[in-house]
């Protein structure tokens, strides 16, 4: 008797757990290096020139990073941190379908934490308006060689943005709408966070586009 009242007890208290319960970080591996890569490729640009004077080296450390970094955020970073996910197939007919996946909401299991969800849009907005400084920078010092590094960095982490903040506005290909949606909704989540519940993990909703 004792034994079944202790779990119907701790049954209920378990269902009506929340993320604010939760630790702070839920997911510090993934945490780490979503900000690991594009850090250390940005790191290793600036510092080319007092780490190595291989100009290939430097390219090619560069290019291994910005790849590891695009592989690791569109595969694993954004489905633990955000509950997100997006990619591109092709069906029979040969055409290219993009699709968008969002964690729908549940309140039976906790979703990330509030912590690492500004960590994940933080990096992920920030490092590609670095390296589009560093665009302008090669361009108006005349460092041509470097532009083409410099591109590729822009590049695949503007696909990541793009295609993350499709999955949050639940595919919409209009960007205009998306852009400002997408700060809307940010701005006011930032200004009343109190107003939001933290969504949780039960399926997924999909997206085609």
């Amino acid at each position: 008797m004792y034994t079944e009242r202790l779990e119907r007890e701790c049954g209920s208290r378990l269902s009506v757990f929340h993320c604010t319960d939760c630790p702070v970080w839920r997911h510090p591996v993934a945490t780490f290096f979503h900000l690991f890569f594009r850090v250390s490729a940005i790191v290793t640009y600036v510092g080319c020139d007092w780490f190595s004077k291989s100009f290939v080296g430097c390219f090619v450390t560069v290019l291994l990073l910005l790849s590891f970094d695009f592989w690791s955020v569109k595969n694993v970073t954004g489905r633990l941190m955000v509950g997100l996910r997006w990619w591109n197939q092709i069906d029979e007919d040969g055409k290219s379908h993009w699709i968008f996946e969002a964690r729908k909401v549940s309140p039976d299991m906790v979703a990330a934490t509030e912590a690492e969800a500004r960590v994940f849009w933080l990096g992920l907005i920030v490092c590609p308006m670095i390296w589009i400084v560093f665009f302008f920078s090669s361009l108006f010092s005349l460092k041509l060689k470097w532009l083409a590094l410099v591109i590729a960095g822009i590049s695949l982490q503007a696909a990541n943005l793009y295609g993350y903040v499709l999955c949050k506005m639940g595919g919409e290909s209009n960007i205009s709408k998306v852009t400002a949606s997408f700060l809307s909704q940010t701005v006011f989540q930032t200004a009343c966070p109190s107003d939001f519940q933290k969504p949780g993990l039960e399926g997924l909703e999909i997206h085609k586009h």
